[in-house]
């Protein structure tokens, strides 16, 4: 799926992604101003179009990181 067929939730967390680097799903409802909800919504669309990776978190085994995946293996896809 392209990135301009996303919902602009998706957008938007993929772009703070992009910018901020790894994060968690409470750092990102922080930074995008979305409900958690809609960060859970975009985050699954993200990783159903192979566009973030999700890593275990070493200081919080209760939270996952999440991050954009490299260029090269995005548009590999």
């Amino acid at each position: 799926m392209h990135q301009t067929s996303l919902p602009p939730s998706s957008r938007k967390v993929l772009l703070i992604l992009e910018d901020g680097g790894a994060m968690t799903h409470k750092d990102l409802v922080r930074s995008s101003s979305l409900a958690p909800r809609t960060v859970r919504y975009a985050l699954k669309r993200l990783k159903e179009n192979n566009l973030i990776i999700e890593k275990f978190n070493f200081k919080d085994a209760r939270q996952i990181i999440y991050e954009c995946k490299p260029q090269e293996s995005v548009e590999a896809v």
